[in-house]
């Protein structure tokens, strides 16, 4: 049997997943200190996993007062 391509690649497996195991979700409520020691590990409460976004670019690059400063303005002809 074949590995799988994704398996190949040295980062596939630390990429972000939507589904957490069982102990990631029992790590993350122990750092929210909903979880202890002795409770049930089945029936854990949901557990935000949130992917970050901030390497993204904004659609339109807000204007610096220097480049403001720079930009002729239209001269009214009276």
């Amino acid at each position: 049997m074949s590995v799988d391509r994704s398996l190949k690649v040295k980062g596939a497996l630390s990429r972000h997943r939507n589904v957490l195991s069982r102990a990631e979700r029992i790590e993350n409520l122990k750092g929210e200190d909903r979880w202890a020691e002795g409770d049930a590990v089945t029936g854990l409460p949901k557990v935000a996993h949130r992917k970050s976004h901030s390497g993204r670019k904004s659609a339109e690059p807000a204007k610096t007062e220097a480049q403001q400063e720079e930009t002729p303005q239209p001269k009214s002809e009276s």
